[in-house]
Order: structure tokens, then sequence, then C-alpha cells
């Protein structure tokens, strides 16, 4: 991406709260159950909450049981990247939003058709915009 967003720790630390600095910023995780999207039915569309950009649209969020919003895919292909995340002695594929790098959390291939995948997404790294009548 052209436009990328660079921005030091520093700026991060000034621009989001200490809670999703830990989660974006230094790969934290939200205590299942907790988020304040996890329940969320409305219309509209999930935006990174560093930089601001379209990740999920909320037809494609369902309820897993998992404790975290969870979309069976991106708004588009290439709004998330995933990386091979071996962390905790687990083997996980983690998502980050393409343009600013952030940690947002992991997919897993046990969601529903149409594409099988579940993207467990911390509500710390989304912002909902609803949907315009």
């Amino acid at each position: 991406m052209p436009n990328k967003v660079r921005k030091s720790e520093e700026e991060w630390r000034r621009e989001l709260t200490p809670h999703q600095y830990h989660v974006l910023r230094q790969k934290g995780t939200e205590r299942p159950f907790t988020g304040e999207y996890e329940a969320k039915d409305d219309p509209g569309m999930y935006r990174c909450a560093a930089c601001g950009q379209p990740l999920f649209e909320s037809d494609t969020k369902f309820h897993s049981g998992s404790g975290w919003p969870s979309f069976y895919q991106p708004i588009a292909s290439e709004a998330v990247q995933a990386h091979e995340d071996n962390s905790y002695g687990m083997r996980r594929v983690e998502v980050t939003c393409s343009n600013c790098d952030s940690h947002l959390g992991h997919v897993f291939p046990d969601g529903p058709r149409p594409t099988g995948q579940r993207f467990c997404i911390n509500s710390a790294s989304l912002k909902f915009e609803p949907k315009k009548s």
C-alpha cells in the first residue's frame, strides 16, 4: 500500500487508549465476552480503531460463541493481512490491519459458509460506524 500509516510508538500511545494500545500495538487480547461489539447486531461497518480503514461489514458478523466479535470475511481481502503466530505454545494465524499493521485478532478455519473462516477480532481493535438509512 503506497499510503500506509507509519507512526512512532509514542504517537500511537498518545492517540489510543491504554487498552487499545495494548491490543492494537502490543498484540494483546480482551477477555472473552467483555468487548463492546461482541453481541452487537446493528447494521454498519467496522473500521480499524487505529487508522479508520474499513475492515468488516456487519452482514458478515455472526455469533460464534467464542466471546469475541466474529466475521466470516473481511470487507476486502486487501483490508487485512495474515501472519503465522506461534505464541503461547499455539499455532494460530494472526490478523492485522493492512493499512497500519495493528493487531486485530486471529482467523480460524471453523467459521460458517460461504468461507468457512472465523475472524475472531478484539472489540478494542474496532470502531463501529452505523449504516445510514
